[in-house]
């Protein structure tokens, strides 16, 4: 009898148990409201918004560039990686595959981190000038995540308040999202420095602020807002801070990082303390570094799982400097067989002669990308680069500056912009060698001007999206374009898991 007792009353409490409310909060655990009270915990806050850049492989530790170069015409997946090249060859049919769906999260994250500055910190006592620029990085960073939201999935819901378990908000369409990154950067412009010194480098400085807003409004074409914005920058008080490096190569060095041509760079430390796995889980180690230059190492000294495509290497050709070489940012942006025009021979990779590497074999005629490995300091590569990202410079802002423009109709003002760029690479003026182009070939010119520039940046998706390119005639040029579904490859799909779990949320079209 008494055992019969006990078995009800266990029962009793395995079901009375089942009832539990999982979203209770744990009594155990830290709370928000026990963080939040000093101006040390803005501090740490705020950072940790940073530290998003850094978490796991799918921000700009990696995957960032697998969207921004591989997917678009002038790169590939040519490794062994076949999640990859399918994503890079149109051909998803996996919506919770990590190299999307990891991507979308983590920047998720970064927006959450961002919420949690943006309503915790106004309650800290502190002081008064920190406060309010601490509000404004959160809302700068906070733009940029759903920068790249609204750019690879187009339709993101917007959360704007910290977020609680049962929040199931709908998507934004893609106008009003960037409407609300404008916003974040037009409110945080008054209270961002134009400077920082010491271990403050790297923090979203008022430049910064206004490049990233141009750029929301010039993916939009509104030409006007965008030049407003670019204008601090190229005719305002910003013109007195940034210039362009002399050497170009200067640009894509660790010894050359925080430069005067850098308006907000991605900052990345080798911390050698953690392990050289790159199968650990990464966001749950203090990896300060980034693994992409592993990635796009050429074969010997990396994966290779990344490649540039040789069309592009033709584009730098169509004209060399003033003196008559070779431009040199070609040199400065690829690893290929004659990047010293003296040949393979003569052309070094990694400490060795590009022949004596890859001789006649099937790397021959390998292209692969340059500005983010590490072979100007050393002849390996791995999974913990200190080599910064420049993820905006000031090349990139006069290109988009006279883009601007040009979209206004002013074109004969926009050929300075260009030339300063063309200048500082040796090459001949656009004044002097194209004088008077219409508006659409100016727009031709510029397209170019912006490839051979920017190759191997991060840009290149976005170009084409703004310019309307993104089509199936890509594939005389990039073979993976030919499965290009124009109105659905534009943007990823939004992940299955998440349209799972929330009743509002709708797919992108066509998935």
């Amino acid at each position: 009898m008494k055992r019969y007792i006990i078995t009800i009353i266990f029962a009793f409490v395995v079901l009375s148990a089942c009832k539990r409310d999982f979203d209770a909060v744990n009594p155990n655990s830290p709370t928000i409201a026990s963080f939040w009270k000093t101006s040390d915990d803005a501090v740490k806050g705020v950072n940790a918004v940073y530290s998003t850049f850094h978490r796991s492989a799918a921000l700009y530790s990696r995957w960032m560039f697998y969207h921004g170069i591989l997917k678009s015409d002038e790169g590939f997946g040519s490794g062994g990686d076949g999640g990859l090249n399918n994503l890079m060859r149109f051909n998803q049919t996996d919506y919770n595959d990590g190299l999307t769906a990891l991507t979308w999260e983590t920047l998720y994250v970064g927006v959450f981190r961002a919420n949690q500055v943006i309503a915790n910190v106004p309650k800290i006592e502190m002081d008064a000038a920190l406060k309010s620029r601490i509000i404004a990085e959160a809302k700068f960073l906070r733009a940029l995540y759903y920068f790249n939201l609204t750019l690879y999935f187009g339709n993101p819901p917007l959360m704007l308040e910290p977020s609680q378990p049962k929040d199931s908000p709908p998507n934004a369409t893609t106008a009003e999202a960037y409407a609300q990154v404008a916003k974040d950067l037009n409110e945080a412009l008054a209270d961002l420095p134009t400077a920082y010194a010491g271990n403050d480098l790297g923090r979203a400085t008022k430049g910064a602020c206004y490049a990233l807003l141009g750029k929301t409004y010039l993916q939009q074409k509104q030409y006007q807002q965008a030049l407003d914005a670019f204008s601090w920058l190229v005719t305002g008080p910003g013109n007195g801070i940034y210039k362009l490096t002399t050497n170009y190569r200067d640009n894509f060095i660790i010894s050359k990082e925080n430069n005067e041509e850098s308006v907000f760079e991605v900052q990345f430390s080798e911390n050698l303390a953690e392990s050289t796995d790159d199968d650990v889980d990464e966001s749950r180690i203090s990896n300060t570094g980034t693994s992409i230059s592993q990635f796009f190492a050429p074969p010997g000294v990396g994966f290779s799982d990344g490649a540039a495509r040789r069309w592009v290497i033709d584009e730098f050709l169509q004209e060399t400097t003033v003196g008559g070489a070779q431009d040199p940012r070609l040199a400065a942006s690829f690893i290929f067989n004659n990047a010293d025009p003296a040949g393979p021979t003569a052309t070094i990779v990694y400490g060795q002669t590009f022949a004596n590497r890859y001789g006649n074999g099937p790397n021959a005629n390998g292209v692969w990308f340059r500005k983010l490995l590490n072979d100007h300091w050393k002849n390996e590569e791995g999974f913990r680069s200190p080599n910064n990202y420049r993820l905006i410079r000031y090349a990139d802002v006069l290109l988009m500056y006279a883009e601007c423009l040009n979209g206004l109709g002013r074109t004969a003002e926009a050929y300075p912009l260009v030339d300063r760029v063309r200048q500082r690479a040796g090459l001949a003026t656009l004044t002097a060698t194209k004088p008077g182009l219409s508006q659409a070939a100016f727009l031709t010119q510029l397209k170019h001007e912006r490839l051979t520039e920017l190759a191997g940046e991060g840009w290149r998706w976005a170009d084409l999206l703004r310019w309307g390119d993104l089509s199936k005639a890509l594939a005389t040029r990039d073979a993976d374009f030919a499965n290009f579904i124009v109105g659905k490859h534009e943007l990823y799909p939004i992940p299955q898991r998440d349209i799972d779990l929330n009743p509002n949320l709708r797919q992108n079209p066509n998935y």
